[in-house]
């Protein structure tokens, strides 16, 4: 963006007044503009030409009328507004035209040949923290005379050497101006304004240096050994998930967010958790930010904390070279790319992109893809891919879910900075390897003999009390993995690898239920909220099923499928509760120990993500396969059988069992008469 530093011949003073705080709070509450004052000022003849003010109509984002009430009371008593004459107004886009039709009449306009002006506020908040925000939500596009500004605050302490300067009453008071009275409260700040401009230029004052607005974000490399001050970065938190980081930008526009300086934060799972860290250009934006703590992205509040210079660096330095040299290429737009087959060529991305329907060419060929794999270099499925402009990136997302083979592929905008995280996490040889490849081998000494109606404990599914997973309840019989992913719609980017819990009976068939795990806590309250008690149409069904959503834990998920104790065995023997496995089946001490120490073992792990193979089911897990004969490796999904005998679930001592399987059955949480078993994908 260009802009003019030569003084300018005119002055235009803005004044806004918004519907809530005023002030030095002034935007800190998201209320849009009510009141829009401006004056011009010729600077070569230091003289006030006109001075106009228009009420402005609020509206929400699409335009609609709001109903209630406009003001408050804050607004009410401060500005002295009155109702009536803001619900008679014009919204705020009749009133920046007829303020580009005023340029253009006074002859300043800048695309009309005018002489140059340049606009002039009492301090950063009008335009930072009102305007910008307020028409970037309405989608309301501002001419480029709105980007530059001088902050009067500002020319007074550079003529005056007083920092103590925080408001127009404190400038009048150093000149010994008395304040306008008798007019109305945004009028009286502008005519205050004028009088002090006059007086600077009175004083020989040269107005030459604004203040710049960034209009877009700009591409930027962070590199791991680069200096990020402390007093210039935030922390995002509450952010939708499909959020670009243009979307994040687009938030804080009127505040100048540094070159690449937008880093989306990713869970363990490597998809993004709702956080970013953003650095600013300096101080100022950053204390700006700040103020926009719990404003809106949609229909989504965001909460905006203080974070450090090294945080930012841990998410989004690097120092890989084949990231460098892959971002350094131009692109306009980063897509990610997920679930590819391990065994994907560049061709094959390069033909993804060119099927017919919306094609799309990578810039640079195979130069412009970029393949994430692990420090032993296996691929991980992930790769980056780079288009040269907005309209290309729009056409290749329509691509998503597409398949290659028979994957299907994920779609994202994404940022240098999440290249950079990516390849970061994937070549550290400290990060862990897949679950499956920490697995230990099946215990040895384990009787080999199959047990026909074991059945495994509810708490190898999940575990622990965070609510990170949701539950569906009402599902059609039809309903398929697939139906469900495409009913949490956009939820469904965060669910766990293979996190898809289905629900069947005791006959095999569907319960109506599943149980899904999220990457978080934020994700399942979301999809719980935004889903709940939504209908879902399947194929094969005639009507919409109304299906309900509720935000639950691995616990909750567990007391639903389990509940009391065991009944004793028959013939008056007891266990006490908690007896060790060893005290129970002594003839099996050498194999019962080895599988109390596997048990053991697992509890310390972290939470699984369950395979349709069961190649990465817990140790616990896979422990009690083997005792039950199992083999759910052979299989798409992973059944876990239950006895058909409502008596015999209660009573596993009923099922004439060995003492071996007997402790199995007494180690595992009962379930409750007839509950489904379930079906993993």
């Amino acid at each position: 963006m260009h802009i003019n530093s030569m003084s300018a011949s005119h002055i235009v003073l803005l004044h806004l007044t918004t519907a809530g705080k005023q002030g030095e709070e002034l935007g800190s509450d998201e209320q849009q503009v009510v009141l829009f004052v401006y004056v011009l000022i010729d600077v070569a003849n230091n003289k006030v030409v006109a001075l106009h003010h228009h009420y402005v109509k609020p509206s929400n984002p699409e335009g609609e009328e709001i109903i209630e009430s406009l003001l408050t009371e804050e607004c009410r008593t401060e500005a002295n507004l009155q109702e009536d004459l803001i619900k008679n107004a014009q919204p705020l886009e009749h009133i920046l035209d007829e303020f580009d039709r005023f340029l253009r009449n006074k002859g300043i306009h800048p695309d009309h040949g005018g002489n140059t002006f340049c606009l002039c506020t009492d301090g950063p908040l009008h335009l930072r923290l009102v305007l910008h925000p307020e028409t970037s939500t309405k989608n309301i596009n501002l001419p480029q005379y709105f980007f530059k500004y001088y902050d009067l605050r500002k020319e007074f302490k550079t003529v005056f050497k007083n920092d103590n300067v925080n408001s127009i009453k404190d400038m009048l008071e150093h000149l010994g101006l008395e304040e306008t009275i008798l007019l109305e409260y945004g009028v009286r700040q502008a005519q205050d304004m004028s009088n002090i401009i006059q007086r600077l230029i009175t004083d020989g004052h040269q107005f030459e240096e604004p203040c710049i607005i960034k209009d877009r974000l700009e591409p930027g490399i962070c590199n791991k050994t680069e200096y990020v001050d402390d007093e210039t970065v935030v922390r995002a938190r509450g952010l939708p998930w499909q959020s670009s980081d243009s979307d994040i930008a687009k938030f804080f526009m009127g505040l100048n967010v540094a070159k690449g300086g937008v880093a989306l934060c990713l869970s363990q799972q490597g998809r993004r958790n709702g956080e970013a860290l953003v650095r600013f250009d300096d101080r100022e934006s950053r204390d700006l930010a700040l103020k926009k703590h719990k404003h809106h992205l949609g229909q989504r509040y965001i909460e905006v904390y203080k974070a450090s210079g090294k945080d930012f660096i841990n998410v989004a330095g690097g120092n890989n070279s084949e990231a460098q040299a892959f971002l350094s290429r131009g692109g306009q737009v980063i897509i990610r790319m997920r679930g590819l087959p391990y065994s994907a060529t560049a061709e094959q991305v390069l033909d993804f992109f060119r099927r017919p329907e919306n094609s799309v060419e990578v810039l640079d060929g195979e130069d412009g893809i970029l393949f994430v794999h692990q420090a032993d270099g296996r691929a991980t499925g992930d790769a980056f891919v780079l288009l040269s402009s907005e309209e290309d990136a729009n056409k290749g997302l329509t691509k998503h879910r597409e398949c290659i083979g028979t994957r299907y592929i994920e779609l994202f905008k994404s940022t240098t900075a999440e290249v950079q995280q990516v390849l970061n996490r994937s070549m550290d040889p400290r990060n862990p390897v897949e679950p499956e490849a920490q697995m230990a081998p099946l215990i040895a000494q384990i009787p080999q003999q199959p047990l026909a109606n074991a059945f495994l404990p509810q708490q190898a599914i999940t575990c622990g009390t965070q609510r990170d997973c949701i539950r569906m309840r009402g599902l059609p019989f039809e309903a398929s993995v697939q139906d469900i992913l495409n009913f949490l719609g956009e939820h469904s980017r965060n669910i766990v690898f293979q996190g898809v819990h289905m629900v069947y009976n005791a006959q095999g068939t569907p319960s109506g239920e599943a149980f899904i795990q999220m990457d978080s806590e934020l994700a399942a309250e979301c999809a719980a909220a935004n889903r709940h008690k939504k209908f879902m149409l399947v194929n094969g069904s005639k009507k919409p099923r109304f299906i309900e959503v509720f935000q639950v834990s691995g616990e909750d998920m567990n007391l639903v499928l389990t509940s009391g104790t065991l009944p004793p065995p028959p013939g008056g023997a007891t266990l006490p509760a908690g007896a060790p496995l060893s005290a129970v089946v002594s003839q099996n001490s050498v194999a019962m120990a080895a599988l109390q120490a596997q048990l053991a073992q697992s509890a310390a792990m972290p939470r699984p993500m369950i395979s349709p193979s069961g190649a990465a089911m817990m140790p616990q897990q896979a422990a009690f396969n083997q005792l039950a004969g199992l083999t759910t490796a052979a299989f798409p999904y992973a059944h876990l059988p239950l006895p058909n005998s409502a008596a015999a679930m209660t009573n596993p001592f009923a099922m004439q069992l060995g003492p071996l399987q007997q402790a199995v059955a007494r180690h595992q949480a009962p379930y409750y008469p007839g509950v489904p078993p379930m079906i993993y994908w």
